[in-house]
């Protein structure tokens, strides 16, 4: 069905009001396969390190997005870091990984030069702080997916003790 909306003083903008249902397999490639086989089988986080810039890479990919330089070295990052930003998500949409309201925040976990989104769990939103330090809570039945992660939790202050900081 084709309908016209007209704004004041414009032009008649047309939209198509339907949906559509689409099934497709996506294949992980090399980096993305090791990464959540990693995530999978032994609760490991890992990253790509660029031989030029020395940035190191999450999710990883076969090039720097820092310099473009092909990059195969695989490094092990820590499951905790430091909360960047955040939203509080209240609307529900297909496709999200819990019930609103939920946190999703940006981590740049310890070691990684790129932020890694991810879901807060285990605190309310008022207690948020950008600087936190958070850790991964896996999931006990992982499947080679972010959900493997089930959340990232604030770390406890007896846990901050030789705690890394972020690179």
């Amino acid at each position: 069905m084709l309908e016209a909306a007209k704004p004041a003083g414009g032009e008649a903008v047309r939209s198509v009001a339907g949906s559509i249902d689409v099934k497709y397999r996506f294949s992980y490639g090399e980096q993305y396969d090791r990464f959540f086989r990693e995530m999978r089988d032994n609760k490991r986080i890992m990253g790509i390190s660029c031989p030029k810039c020395g940035a190191v890479l999450l999710p990883p990919r076969p090039y720097c997005g820092f310099c473009y330089t092909p990059v195969d070295e695989w490094v092990e990052l820590s499951d905790e870091g430091a909360l960047l930003t955040y939203t509080v998500v209240h609307l529900p949409f297909i496709g999200q990984p819990t019930e609103p309201p939920y946190i999703y925040a940006f981590i740049m976990l310890d070691g990684a030069d790129v932020q890694f989104p991810h879901i807060l769990g285990e605190i309310e939103a008022a207690d948020v702080r950008t600087g936190m330090r958070v850790k991964a809570v896996w999931a006990e039945d992982r499947k080679g997916t972010l959900h493997d992660i089930r959340y990232f939790r604030p770390v406890k202050a007896d846990e901050t003790e030789g705690t890394p900081t972020a690179r």
